[in-house]
C-alpha cells in the first residue's frame, strides 16, 4: 500500500505503508543510532513525535521484548529507508512490522531518509503527516500540520501509581516523567531501593518518606509546560536531599532555579554524542534524546555552574549546583541504546548519598 509523508513546508515523500494504516500528524524528528531501534521505540521521550531512523536498514534482528525500555512504544509514527521483513536473531520474538501493527503505530518505508534528515537539519524540526490517502489536498494537510502542537505528554507517559523496587542500602525516590526502565534498574543494581512516583507527586510526599536521594527522570515535550512539576522540584531543591536529574529532569531543575530553556533547531537524538566533563576533562560518548536545551546565558553563577558541554555545538549538557548535593545531565548515563561511558555518574550519586547518610 502506498503511503505519503507530507511536511508542513509542503515537501512530499512517497513510500510504502508499514504498521498501522491510520493517518497521523506529528512532530518529525530523526535519530542517528545504528542499533537499538526497539529501545528507541519504547523510549517515552518520543511521545508526540514521529521518528526518522537515519540508518538505512532497520529491523534486521527483530523485536526482543526483554529489551523494551517501557511497557509499550510511544512514537506517533515510524519512518525508515528499508524495513527488514525477515529478522534473524535467536532472541527474536516478532518483526517490527508485527510490533507496529500490534500497537497501532503508522509508518512509512522506502523513502530517502537522508534527504529528509537534511531538510530537518537545514530548516529545523517540522510537523508532518503520514497518510495512505492518495487523494490528499496538500494545502489542507499543510494547514493541519502547522496547527499541531505537542502537549500533555508527560502526564500521558508517566505511571499512574507508585511502585517500589525493594531491597538496597539507599532509599531513592524517582519521579517518573517518562522514565526509561534502565534508570531504576541502574539504581537497583547499585544497592538502592527505588520508589518510583508518578509525575504529579508532591514534594511533601517524597520528603515525608525520608529518601537518601532523589532522581528526576527523562521525559517528553516542552519543559516549560510542566508548571506544577517545576514548583514541586523547587521545593526539592530547597531540601538538603541529594538530587541527580537526567534530560527533562535536568531542564526542570534549571527552570526551577531561575534559568531558561529554548527549543533547539533539530535537537540531539542518537547514541554517539560527545560530551566533555569540565571538571575532569574527560569526554564521554553519550546517548541523547532531547529537543530543548538550557540557555547558558540565563544560569545564575551563584546558583549553578556548567559541568558538561556538548563537544559538537557547545550547548549545556549538565550542571552542578553550588552549596547543594545536586547535579544534572542532559544526556542519558543509563544509555539503552548507547555506550556505557557515563554510567559512572550513578556511582557519583551513590557517593553523594553515602556522604550525606554518614554526616
Amino acid at each position: 500500500m502506498k503511503a505519503f509523508l507530507i511536511l508542513e513546508d509542503g515537501t512530499v515523500f512517497e513510500g510504502i505503508s508499514i504498521g498501522s494504516a491510520r493517518e497521523v500528524v506529528s512532530e518529525i524528528v530523526f535519530n542517528t543510532s545504528m542499533a537499538g531501534y526497539l529501545e528507541v521505540l519504547t523510549d517515552p521521550s518520543y511521545a508526540g513525535q514521529a521518528v526518522v531512523m537515519t540508518y538505512p536498514l532497520i529491523g534486521n534482528y527483530g523485536i526482543c521484548y526483554e529489551d523494551m525500555e517501557s511497557c509499550k512504544p510511544w512514537p506517533d509514527g515510524y519512518i525508515v529507508r528499508e524495513l527488514s521483513r525477515l529478522p534473524s536473531n535467536f532472541r527474536c520474538e516478532a518483526s517490527i512490522q508485527e510490533f507496529l501493527e500490534k500497537h497501532d503505530i503508522p509508518g512509512i518505508a522506502g523513502i530517502d531518509t537522508r534527504a529528509l534528515t537534511k531538510i530537518l537539519r537545514e530548516k529545523g524540526t517540522m510537523n508532518g503527516m503520514i497518510t495512505t490517502n492518495e487523494n490528499y489536498v496538500l494545502d489542507d494537510v499543510v494547514a493541519q500540520c502547522k496547527e499541531y502542537k505537542v502537549t500533555g505528554v508527560v502526564a500521558k507517559v508517566s505511571r499512574k501509581e507508585k511502585t517500589v523496587l525493594e531491597g538496597g542500602k539507599y532509599k531513592v525516590a524517582l519521579i517518573d516523567m517518562g522514565a526509561k526502565n534502565n534508570i531504576p534498574y541502574s539504581l537497583h543494581q547499585r544497592d538502592c531501593e527505588v520508589t518510583v512516583y508518578p509525575q504529579d507527586v508532591t514534594a511533601r510526599e517524597i520528603l515525608e518518606a525520608e529518601p537518601d536521594g532523589i532522581m528526576l527522570s527523562n521525559g517528553p515535550g516542552d519543559p516549560k509546560e510542566c508548571k506544577a512539576l517545576i514548583g514541586e522540584i523547587k521545593k526539592l531543591y530547597d531540601s538538603n536531599v541529594p538530587i541527580f536529574a537526567i534530560c527533562l529532569g535536568h531542564q526542570l531543575m534549571a527552570l526551577a532555579t531561575g534559568a531558561d530553556t529554548h527549543k533547539m533547531r533539530y535537537g540531539h537524538r542518537g547514541a554517539n554524542h560527545p560530551v566533555k566533563d569540565l571538571v575532569t576533562g574527560k569526554v564521554y560518548i553519550s546517548s541523547q534524546n532531547h529537543g530543548y536545551v538550557v540557555d547558558e546565558a540565563t544560569i545564575d553563577s551563584n546558583v549553578a555552574e556548567v559541568r558538561f558541554i556538548n563537544v559538537n555545538d557547545k550547548t549545556v549538557e549538565g550542571l552542578s549546583y553550588k552549596g547543594k548535593d545536586i547535579f544534572t545531565v542532559q544526556f542519558h548515563p543509563e544509555a539503552c541504546p548507547g555506550p556505557q561511558d557515563s554510567a559512572v555518574l550513578f556511582e557519583e550519586f551513590i557517593r553523594m548519598m553515602e556522604v550525606k547518610k554518614n554526616a
